[in-house]
């Protein structure tokens, strides 16, 4: 079993109908792909309400393990494609990922084979 030091997790959240955008930017900054998951919201800008009847939003989350190397390029597009800057568009961070398994094909292309201790 390998592990990988060098890698960090962009999480993304989003609103629905936006993940496809944001994973092609991610994707063409460097990125491999990404995983997106179904949420709802319930921020400050969240407080939609239909014939009085409180909407609570959905939004769609995107997880894009990427190398250290890669992220700030991939971090930019995501903001960019999301306008992110924006009030109420979406949230990202970044976290350090401390080990990694089943992206072999990733490691391999980063010259990573440090065995799991």
């Amino acid at each position: 079993m390998k592990v990988g030091r060098e890698h960090q997790l962009i999480v993304t959240i989003v609103k629905k109908g936006w993940a496809e955008r944001i994973l092609t930017a991610a994707k063409e900054a460097g990125a491999r792909g990404g995983t997106v998951l179904y949420g709802r919201g319930c921020g400050v800008h969240e407080q939609k309400r239909l014939l009085g009847i409180p909407i609570e939003p959905e939004k769609e989350i995107i997880l894009t393990l990427i190398h250290r190397d890669k992220t700030n390029r991939a971090l930019q597009a995501i903001v960019n494609a999301g306008q992110l800057e924006k009030p109420g568009t979406g949230i990202g961070f970044v976290l350090d990922v401390d080990k990694v398994v089943g992206i072999v094909h990733l490691l391999e292309v980063c010259g990573e084979d440090t065995e799991v201790t």
